[in-house]
């Protein structure tokens, strides 16, 4: 699975102001995402000038280094949630069912990852990501902007694609003690738990990679965006 980042080109600031109006004008009315105007965003600072995209109320963000989660990606080719990919930082976004943030820590201990430096989080109430240029769209060439690798479609709703925890018919996945057999919202593609368990073991391969061998995690990264 390869994906290309377009090489993002210098826009005025007026330009870049007017497209951050229009892409959270977009998500607003086309989506019926909620968008805010200020505020901390997800991941490291600074983010490039963006419309943010607010999390834990239509859904969580699944936030993790993006050679990480493309080899997500790729053991679990069944999502079909939308996913996002942040030039800035090299992050993977997936999006996960809202609730999921407060989810995780207990998913992680029972996988037995609990207390393992993963650099894997998910972005939950209150929180909220950079909004990655409209699927079609051109875009004033922000550099560092966000792009959809899996984007949302509008006039369907979101909720039914993400991997989640309730009990739903379809494929199932186990889940931790005092939690019954769990899907995702979708009747296919994984679960929250399936899709941690993996993630978590793809961040923990990543984080080895580049500790025992720097040069080939630098290459793993730059692989990432070509």
């Amino acid at each position: 699975m390869a994906f290309t980042v377009p090489a993002p080109r210098p826009a005025p600031d007026g330009a870049v102001r007017t497209h951050v109006r229009d892409v959270a004008r977009w998500y607003e009315y086309r989506l019926g995402w909620a968008t805010a105007d200020d505020g901390p965003a997800a991941g490291p600072a600074p983010y490039p000038a963006s419309a943010q995209l607010a999390t834990g109320l239509r859904f969580d963000v699944l936030d993790l280094p993006a050679p990480a989660g493309l080899a997500t990606l790729r053991r679990l080719p069944g999502g079909q949630g939308p996913v996002a990919l942040s030039g800035c930082h090299g992050r993977l976004w997936l999006l996960v069912a809202a609730g999921s943030a407060e989810e995780l820590p207990g998913l992680l201990d029972w996988l037995e990852w609990n207390g393992v430096g993963l650099d894997l989080a998910v972005r939950g109430a209150d929180r909220r990501i950079p909004a990655p240029t409209p699927p079609g769209w051109d875009g004033p060439g922000v550099p560092g902007a966000a792009v959809w690798l899996r984007a949302p479609v509008p006039g369907r709703e979101v909720e039914p694609t993400l991997p989640g925890m309730p009990a739903l018919p379809g494929p199932s996945s186990p889940g931790p003690p005092g939690h019954p057999a769990r899907t995702g919202y979708g009747s296919e593609g994984p679960g929250l738990v399936r899709l941690v368990a993996v993630a978590a073991a793809e961040c923990h391969r990543h984080r080895l990679l580049a500790a025992r061998h720097p040069r080939q995690g630098a290459t793993a990264q730059r692989l990432a965006f070509s």
